[in-house]
């Protein structure tokens, strides 16, 4: 670990010439606006996220201002972005901010844990990014890099969730806790990837754990994926999609399906219904109001 922490000196000079500094929700410590940002990247790529980021803020740039607008507007303006109780998650934040905070989003990791679709990490990254909070943030991208720079394997997925953790938090620095875990986030995303890692131009690469062992390969298999218009997923995201324009009576919506899915709807609906992202109208169902 402490080679890992002297190794560290190289990092902020590499993230000062190769860091992804361009990116509108880096640009920014509106807490708000952050909090969009990470709810959008949860699961989804940087570069399909920015246009919806950039639309989003033009259109609710304040928290009141998602707030007091419809759900079903939310949900309108996530369409193409998937996992649409995302949108739900951050009107629902928004709601709750108005009432708790009187509208100022907190920078507080604890009190953004209590909204919803706010998670450990989440809640880690507004308060880091947003507040200046010294706290680890520990995504996908900064995990690999801490299990094989620290721990000496493969991923993150040959680790404990405490040990990646751990790792992180004793090479945070005292000062600089933003920049130290955006560095990582773009050395994970942009050197040390999962597949090809360029440790020949990583700072890292004198102290890292992994390579000092021989890059020993993973031990875990990968898991393997369903085909994704086979998953309830695709089926939940066809229903939202055909509600988008409007409330639609059960038997289009069952048209909307294949057959494989179709013969679910019910259950589909009912578990959206559960969650809030659809609602009855009357003798068919529509977005919630």
């Amino acid at each position: 670990m402490s080679a890992v922490a002297d190794g560290l000196a190289g990092l902020g000079a590499w993230y000062a010439e190769r860091g992804r500094h361009a990116l509108p929700w880096r640009r920014t410590r509106d807490a708000w606006a952050v909090f969009v940002s990470e709810v959008m990247l949860q699961q989804t790529q940087v570069d399909r996220v920015r246009p919806y980021w950039e639309r989003w803020m033009a259109r609710w740039p304040t928290v009141a201002e998602l707030a007091a607008a419809p759900a079903a507007e939310a949900i309108r303006e996530w369409a193409g972005l998937g996992y649409n109780s995302r949108a739900l998650h951050l009107h629902r934040a928004a709601q709750a901010v108005v009432e708790r905070h009187g509208g100022r989003f907190p920078v507080e990791e604890r009190a953004i844990r209590t909204l919803p679709g706010a998670g450990e990490y989440t809640a880690a990254a507004v308060a880091c990014f947003a507040g200046g909070a010294r706290t680890i943030v520990a995504d996908t991208n900064i995990a690999r890099v801490l299990a094989r720079a620290a721990l000496g394997v493969a991923s993150q997925r040959e680790a404990s969730a405490a040990a990646v953790r751990a790792a992180g938090e004793a090479l945070l620095p005292h000062e600089g806790a933003r920049d130290h875990n955006l560095a990582l986030m773009d050395l994970g995303a942009i050197v040390c990837t999962p597949r090809a890692p360029e440790c020949d131009g990583c700072p890292l690469v004198a102290a890292c754990a992994w390579r000092a062992a021989g890059y020993p390969a993973a031990v875990m298999a990968p898991k393997t994926a369903a085909r994704f218009e086979t998953t309830a997923r695709f089926a939940r995201g066809r229903i939202i999609d055909a509600l988008r324009a409007g409330p639609r009576p059960e038997h289009e919506l069952r048209e909307s399906l294949p057959a494989a899915h179709a013969v679910k709807l019910h259950d589909y609906l009912a578990a959206l219904a559960k969650e809030g992202l659809v609602v009855r109208a009357g003798d068919g169902w529509a977005l919630p109001h």
